[in-house]
């Protein structure tokens, strides 16, 4: 089958052609000739499948008729993720080519008054996060009232990031009368009561079995002691790795993602670091170097698990297994895309074994060791150990907002020791005895005098209490002025 057997524009094929795709993947064949019916939509596959452009060529044929109002989008694509979001406006933009449509992005970390600016102008797509969307239909920037097509996208990251309530609410605020085309690659209980309550009749398209992996990915698990065995671990695997050409390095806490970058950094490689706590210009730009080959490693959190359509990239590598198994679907899928074969290689400690067994369990089949006898006896040589406790101290450094000196935890330095020597603390104490043995001992200082006694008074207890005591309020104490003729007064 070819895209024009599927029932797509001219303008929509010569863009096709002109992108280099003559065949569209089974799950493009299956929902596209449905979509230009308007039929509402239940696509599940894994990620790497052509999802985007399974919503994106349709949409644009419909889209070649009618003309978009000021404040009224006539389509809205939800994403997850900024990153997502940037990745379909290139779609649109590059499939879109022979179109004059608008196409807006409403994401976060960026300028508010520039998207009102192109809103304002109206837009035939709009493409947003849940969040920043509401925030503009709340403040009156935004109608919902002119969508025609609503897309729902990675529905389960939606799901793993908080956004069903928003989700929820968007689709009460769309017409009832709109097409709805929602994806996603896994379909846990919350997705489903989604889809039995926001689409009518939908067709499902499930053109591989829910949390499934690629068959173009070789998959496989190294085992790593914890600590700097682990980090020293993933450096020899990139060194060794065969038709190694880019990788995307997962971990599980922003702050690990720092740790690991800085590490690979100091040991010579080209690498780049993608997280949430970055903002947004770093993010792309960061993304970018990737892309273009400004960098062959890219360290992230999760942030890129989903939907990044980043082309050959050529091995993924779980520095830190995945505590969600589903996650581990969507990390490995960034490579092994389009056909093309993939490696993904993931680090596996001793207190990770009940994550890999739930990972086997979802996608179904068992994941091949490699070198598994060392699972238990790979440790840290002490150069290792003390090479990793520098790299430890030096994002530390980099992290940690600097501490106040002083203190109950501040340094005691002696002051007669250099700034930068350390002496051991047996022979420090062994040097201070010594030098007290040294000094003369000062002269016995004479008793002083017996004091003398006081007369005997009887207990404060006994005492009788006149007025106030020793606790009269002072403004009592002040002496009051009168007036003269309030002091004649008194006086007559």
């Amino acid at each position: 089958m070819t895209f024009n057997e599927l029932g797509l524009s001219e303008k929509v094929l010569q863009a096709v052609e002109a992108s280099g795709y003559t065949t569209p993947t089974p799950i493009q064949a299956q929902a596209i000739p449905h979509a230009l019916v308007g039929r509402d939509i239940l696509g599940i596959a894994q990620t790497g499948t052509g999802k985007t452009a399974a919503f994106t060529l349709p949409m644009l044929s419909r889209l070649e008729q009618g003309r978009a109002r000021a404040r009224m989008p006539r389509t809205l694509i939800l994403e997850p993720t900024r990153e997502l979001a940037a990745q379909v406006e290139e779609s649109f933009i590059r499939y879109g080519i022979n179109h004059k449509l608008n196409v807006a992005l409403l994401i976060g970390g960026v300028s508010f008054s520039d998207q009102e600016a192109k809103i304002t102008r109206g837009v035939d797509v709009l493409i947003a996060t849940p969040g920043r969307l509401l925030d503009f239909f709340e403040r009156g920037k935004l109608l919902l009232t002119g969508i025609e097509i609503l897309v729902i996208d990675e529905a389960d990251r939606m799901l793993d990031m908080g956004f069903i309530p928003d989700i929820e609410r968007i689709c009460k605020l769309v017409p009832f009368t709109r097409q709805t085309l929602f994806f996603s690659a896994t379909m846990p209980p919350e997705i489903t009561r989604l889809t039995e309550a926001f689409l009518h009749q939908p067709v499902r398209i499930e053109v591989a079995p829910p949390s499934s992996t690629a068959s173009t990915i070789t998959q496989a698990l190294v085992a790593s002691a914890p600590g700097p065995a682990k980090r020293q671990t993933l450096r020899n695997l990139i060194r060794s790795a065969e038709s190694f050409k880019n990788a995307i390095i997962f971990c599980n806490r922003k702050r690990d993602v720092a740790l690991l970058h800085k590490s690979l950094l100091k040991h010579g490689f080209s690498a780049g670091a993608l997280h949430g706590d970055m903002d947004q210009r770093a993010r792309m730009a960061s993304l970018d170097a990737f892309k273009t080959g400004g960098v062959d490693l890219i360290v992230c959190s999760d942030v890129a698990a989903r939907g990044l359509d980043i082309p050959d990239v050529s091995h993924v590598f779980n520095f830190d297994v995945p505590v969600h198994a589903e996650d581990y679907v969507h990390r490995i899928g960034r490579t092994g895309r389009a056909g093309k074969a993939g490696t993904a290689l993931t680090i596996v400690a001793p207190m990770d074994k009940k994550h890999v067994g739930e990972i086997e369990k979802l996608i179904a089949r068992p994941i091949p060791w490699l070198d598994i006898s060392a699972f238990d006896t790979v440790i840290a040589t002490d150069e290792e150990t003390a090479e990793a406790g520098a790299e430890r101290a030096d994002v530390a450094t980099d992290l940690m907002p600097p501490r106040r000196s002083g203190g109950r935890r501040g340094s005691r330095r002696n002051e007669t020791e250099p700034a930068g020597m350390t002496v051991a603390a047996p022979a420090r104490a062994e040097n201070a005895r010594k030098e007290n043995l040294r000094k003369p001992r000062p002269a016995p200082i004479a008793d002083p005098a017996p004091a003398r006694r006081r007369p005997y008074s009887e207990p404060a207890e006994d005492r009788p209490v006149v007025g106030m005591g020793d606790h009269t309020p002072m403004f009592l104490l002040r002496p009051v002025r009168l007036k003269p003729a309030k002091m004649a007064e008194e006086q007559e």
